[in-house]
C-alpha cells in the first residue's frame, strides 16, 4: 500500500479513537457541570483553538463570505448546537451503549430526507438499511425494560406507564441529537462545495459555540464555579473528539472514498463501548447488543452498498 493510501488509514483509526472517547468524557463532567454547560464548553474550546489557525491561513479573506453562505453557515451551527445539547444530556439518562449507538445513525436519516431536501433518490438498499436500523433502534429503545434470549426470544416485565421514563427520555433525546447532526451534514453539503474546510468549521463552531452561550444564559446555568478536574474534562472533551477526531476525519475524505469514511464511523460506537467498559463498567445487555448490532448492519447498507449501486 502506498504512503498516500497508508497515512490516511492510520489517521482514521486514531480519528476513530479520538471521537470515542467522548461519552467518557461527557460522563467524568457530568459528575460536576450541567450538560449543558459541558455542550457549551466543548464548542467554545474547539472554537478558540480553530480561530488562530483560520486567522493566519485566510487573514483579511476570512470574512469574504456571501450572505446566502453566511445563512447556511448559521444554520449549520444551529444544529450543531442543539445536537450537541440533546445528545450530551441523554447521556444522564441513558447508558452509553444505547446513546451512541441511537445518534450515530446519522447517516439514515441524512439518507432518508436527502430526496426530500437535496432532491438525492434512494434505492432499495438505502430503504433495507433505514428498516433495519428502525428495529434495532425500537430494541435498544426496550432494552432497559425488556430482556432476550434464543429460548424466549423477547420477555418484557411489563407495558405501559412503567417503562423507565429516564432511559426512553434519553434514547430520545440521542435521537433528536441524531436528527440534527443529519440536518447539520446537509446543510454542510450545500455549503462546502463553495467553502474550504479550515473557513467551514470556523464559522459553524463560532456559531454553534455562540448558541450554546445563549441556552447557558437562558437556562441560568453559569461557565464559572466549577473544579479544576470538571474543566480538564470540558476542555479534553473539545480538544480531542471535537477538533482532533473530527478534523481527521474531514482530512481523510480528501484521500480516502467518502464510503469507506462513512463505514469508518461504525467504529466510532464500538470504541466507544469498550471505553465505557474499561472506565465505568458499563455491559451492553443482550437487547443493546442486537439492537445495535441490527443498527449498525442498516447505517453499513445505506454508507457502503448503497453508494457502490448509485
Amino acid at each position: 500500500m502506498n504512503k498516500e493510501k497508508l497515512y490516511p488509514l492510520i489517521g482514521l483509526f486514531f480519528g476513530i479513537i479520538a471521537v470515542s472517547t467522548a461519552s467518557i468524557f461527557i460522563r467524568f463532567a457530568q459528575g460536576g457541570a450541567p450538560s449543558i454547560v459541558i455542550a457549551a464548553i466543548r464548542l467554545l474550546t474547539a472554537s478558540l483553538l480553530i480561530t488562530p489557525i483560520a486567522f493566519l491561513k485566510y487573514k483579511q479573506k476570512l470574512f469574504n463570505i456571501s450572505k446566502r453562505e453566511l445563512g447556511f453557515l448559521i444554520l449549520s451551527g444551529l444544529f450543531l448546537s442543539i445536537h450537541f445539547a440533546a445528545w450530551i444530556t441523554s447521556l444522564e439518562y441513558t447508558s452509553i451503549a444505547s446513546s451512541v449507538v441511537i445518534v450515530t445513525t446519522t447517516p439514515l436519516w441524512v439518507a432518508l430526507f436527502s430526496p426530500i431536501l437535496l432532491k438525492e433518490k434512494n434505492n432499495a438498499t438505502i430503504w433495507i438499511g433505514l428498516f433495519l436500523a428502525i428495529v434495532g433502534s425500537s430494541l435498544v429503545a426496550l432494552s432497559n425494560q425488556c430482556s432476550f434470549s434464543f429460548a424466549n426470544l423477547i420477555q418484557c416485565e411489563s407495558v405501559g406507564l412503567s417503562f423507565d421514563r429516564n432511559t426512553l427520555s434519553g434514547n430520545f433525546l440521542a435521537l433528536i441529537g441524531a436528527w440534527m447532526a443529519a440536518g447539520y451534514m446537509m446543510v454542510g453539503r450545500k455549503v462546502r462545495s463553495t467553502l474550504p474546510l479550515i473557513k467551514y468549521i470556523f464559522f459553524v463552531y463560532l456559531f454553534s459555540a455562540i448558541f450554546l452561550l445563549l441556552i447557558v444564559v437562558i437556562s441560568g446555568e453559569t461557565l464559572v464555579g466549577y473544579s479544576n478536574l470538571t474543566y480538564l474534562w470540558m476542555l479534553l472533551l473539545g480538544l480531542i473528539p471535537q477538533l482532533l477526531g473530527h478534523s481527521v476525519f474531514n482530512w481523510a475524505l480528501g484521500h480516502l472514498p467518502a464510503a469507506f469514511v462513512s463505514i469508518a464511523l461504525i467504529g466510532e460506537p464500538i470504541g466507544t463501548i469498550l471505553l465505557a467498559f474499561i472506565f465505568l463498567q458499563e455491559t451492553p445487555n443482550n437487547l443493546e447488543y442486537s439492537g445495535g448490532l441490527l443498527i449498525l448492519m442498516g447505517i453499513f447498507l445505506v454508507s457502503f452498498l448503497s453508494s457502490k449501486k448509485t
